[in-house]
């Protein structure tokens, strides 16, 4: 037995050797692929060398994977085989020898080298991942011939089965990813609903259109030429906008946007003469975009031209609304109101739960206040929504259920509905 003590002893500890260095790629495997990369990049931008060793490795994850799965079953292999030859010794018989050696480095990896070290690595996983890229980065170096005919292997296979792994195969974009991450925040409670709704609103610029978001043209306030100068005055001081469009002989024949500000000093110079106010010299030209604008494309537009306004016509040229400025910039941070808006309409609590709601509130501004995701690809308002899920024009008091909520129509006028009841669906009274 003298004789086998320092071969036992060794033994023993090349396994703990070996499921040390087991738990330092697990580890590493965990913290590597978990760390933030936002995290990283800005540590490394503050000038961390640890975050800049971090981010070389997490540059190219198929290798680094590649490079600790080889590492972590070469040192498994290895530590199972010297337990199987150090049990022969003992029980002298290989199949009996394999069997124990099979469970007792089953439990001591699945404990000591992969639950422990993961539960430590997800825990702390930017802090790890700091910690062990100096020595990760030899590792990857050192087997990267390895990996790299692992890598040509494993993508031809792939091929085979026309599944394309390379990196410019993403499915979603950087966009999406963000708006993913924020809602998951949200839902976990560390992100509140007014930063997730501004965080959201920026990155949805791109995806909204102007017409989803525009006064229609029978809400906009406009001034009529063919009417005296007195009553143009009279209505332009009474309204609770700076900017009012001028139109001759009929809505669609706008002819210039009049500013308070110029009717004002024009009043002025005329010593309060109203008839002396020549309204087509003050009329600023009216700046038109199509309905398709993106509100990021908008928004350019916006700042290049120095403009706060602009009048959206369809395909046909014909006025639909309008955009403003405030409008795109309420799509990210809430509804702004100064000391001429009025409290914003159309959405009145009832006590059972439900909602009453005008018929023309948009989709977007009702699940914004209420945290609802009702869709707004075919409609922009409610009353539309309500039109193309029914594929028809409903009766007053007629009941739909959609996407998780019951709709009950309130009034109409014509072949508009003028107002819906919104019941969430697990909240009503069955």
């Amino acid at each position: 037995m003298s004789e086998l003590e320092p071969s036992f002893f060794f033994s023993i500890g090349s396994i703990v050797l070996l499921l040390l260095l087991s738990a330092f790629f697990s580890g590493s495997e965990t913290a590597l692929t978990a760390t933030s990369k936002a995290r990283m990049h800005k540590l490394e931008a503050d000038g961390d060398l640890s975050a800049r060793r971090v981010n070389l490795l997490i540059r190219d994850k198929e290798r680094l994977i590649g490079a600790i799965l080889l590492g972590n079953n070469l040192v498994n292999i290895l530590a199972t085989s010297i337990a199987t030859t150090l049990l022969i010794s003992f029980f002298g018989e290989a199949g009996v020898a394999n069997i124990v050696a099979t469970v007792v480095m089953t439990a001591l990896v699945l404990v000591c080298s992969e639950v422990t070290p993961k539960t430590l690595a997800i825990s702390r996983p930017d802090s790890f991942a700091m910690v062990v890229a100096p020595i990760m980065r030899w590792v990857v170096f050192t087997f990267a011939p390895i990996t790299r005919i692992v890598q040509l292997i494993v993508r031809g296979f792939l091929h085979l089965f026309g599944i394309d792994v390379s990196k410019d195969s993403a499915v979603f974009s950087v966009a999406d990813e963000l708006r993913g991450a924020i809602d998951l925040h949200h839902s976990e409670g560390r992100v509140d609903k007014e930063s997730r709704d501004l965080i959201r609103g920026a990155l949805d610029l791109n995806e909204i259109r102007t017409e989803e978001i525009m006064i229609h043209r029978k809400s906009i306030e406009m001034l009529d030429l063919d009417r005296p100068n007195e009553a143009i005055i009279r209505q332009a001081l009474k309204s609770a906008h700076t900017r009012l469009p001028l139109y001759r002989e009929n809505p669609d024949n706008i002819i210039g946007i009049l500013h308070a500000k110029d009717l004002l000093r024009a009043l002025w110079d005329a010593e309060g003469d109203a008839d002396a106010v020549d309204f087509e010299a003050l009329a600023r030209e009216p700046y038109f975009a199509p309905e398709t604008t993106t509100l990021q494309e908008q928004l350019d537009a916006f700042k290049l031209k120095q403009e706060h306004f602009a009048l959206i016509v369809d395909e046909y040229g014909a006025l639909m609304g309008l955009v403003t400025l405030e409008d795109i910039l309420e799509e990210i941070v809430g509804e702004i109101e100064d000391e001429y808006d009025s409290p914003v309409q159309g959405v009145r609590p009832q006590g059972d739960g439900s909602l009453n709601v005008d018929g023309d509130v948009t989709i977007r501004d009702l699940n914004r206040a209420m945290d609802w995701n009702l869709p707004d690809d075919e409609a922009v308002t409610l009353a539309g929504l309500v039109i193309h899920e029914a594929q028809s024009i409903p009766e007053v008091g007629q009941t739909f259920s959609y996407h998780g909520f019951r709709f009950k129509i309130l009034r109409r006028r014509r072949n508009q509905i003028t107002a819906l009841k919104i019941t969430p669906i697990a909240e009503s009274a069955f």
